[in-house]
């Protein structure tokens, strides 16, 4: 059975950025082969193959499966040490400044508390999604992720982080409580009362992204009250953040989206809200050091009047630290 493995080092992403190298590996990936059948499929002599065969073998890509010998004629056949390689690498700015990568859910304070440290510490925003987010940092993909996943026991986050992090030593701290809803034309020309309504065929909708803590919780809740995903008009229309699909509804692509009340104000646009739910910042204990700063912001006043100027943030258990 194949098995497929990382790449992760810097000398590994360098060879294979050599389109030959590239492509002998693929082929040793599908079969064995030797030096002359992969010079005749690559157009080149032996001699220079044996060149790349030996870069391949030295970073532990490529390893001899088996020799042969016919007569008085000696084969060395190569194969891939994986069926598959996945290229994973972090790249970060090289400066005065440290720098941590945040993966996970959009947040508009996280925004606002990136750009207020900015002159100390390079807090770099990649939205993917609760979900993702947790997975790239499970993978030393990021260093920091923001999460906001609702669990059938009706708790928040705690009970994905003990399946995603068993026997991990994470720092897990509360950012915020935030309002979610329905994001709508100012006035509310459509008459939205619901999610019920979404289902109606005249309803454009603009939902989040898979993997995202609103879209989970979206989904769970259009399956307790029977809403098919299919009768939704737009259910495949996704957003990556809270500003994007706010900003469908304000340029006239939806009649509604999924989202933050903050995000709707910001657009100036009508909001109908549905729940509110915890928002944690989760960091390994490795990264902490680094992290210290932001999370010395949040126990700030300042942080309290910039998080509750948005409105649809509570910020009454920011800065408590989750047991999990």
């Amino acid at each position: 059975m194949k098995k497929a493995t990382s790449i992760t080092s810097f000398e590994q992403t360098r060879l294979l950025a050599d389109a030959r190298r590239m492509k002998i590996l693929q082929w040793l990936m599908d079969a064995p082969a030797t030096l002359t059948q992969l010079g005749q499929r690559l157009g080149q002599s032996p001699a220079r193959v044996r060149h790349h065969i030996q870069k391949l073998v030295d970073a532990d890509l490529v390893e001899q499966s088996e020799i042969r010998v016919r007569g008085t004629v000696t084969e060395k056949f190569y194969r891939a040490k994986a069926g598959a390689f996945l290229i994973q690498k972090l790249i970060l700015p090289e400066g005065d400044r440290p720098a941590l990568l945040f993966a996970g859910s959009h947040d508009l304070v996280i925004e606002k508390i990136a750009e207020k440290l900015s002159p100390t510490l390079d807090i770099i925003l990649y939205p993917v999604g609760s979900l993702d987010g947790l997975i790239n940092l499970r993978q030393g993909l990021c260093h920091l992720s923001g999460a906001h996943l609702l669990d059938k026991s009706g708790d928040y986050n705690t009970p994905y982080l003990s399946r995603i992090f068993p026997q991990r030593s994470l720092q897990v701290v509360t950012l915020a409580h935030r309002v979610q809803g329905l994001i709508l034309a100012p006035s509310n020309p459509m008459g939205i009362r619901n999610l019920s309504d979404l289902a109606r065929e005249d309803i454009r909708f603009a939902n989040r992204n898979a993997g995202s803590g609103t879209r989970i919780w979206l989904d769970e809740k259009l399956r307790e009250e029977n809403i098919p995903v299919a009768e939704i008009n737009g259910y495949d229309n996704v957003s990556t953040t809270h500003t994007a699909a706010a900003q469908k509804v304000q340029q006239g692509h939806a009649d509604a989206a999924i989202g933050l009340q903050a995000a709707a104000l910001q657009s100036e646009l009508d909001f109908l809200p549905l729940f509110e739910e915890r928002f944690d910042l989760v960091v390994p204990e490795v990264h902490a050091k680094t992290a210290a700063p932001l999370f010395e912001v949040i126990q700030t006043k300042a942080f309290r009047v910039t998080a509750q100027s948005l409105t649809g943030y509570n910020v009454a258990h920011s800065g408590e630290q989750i047991i999990y």
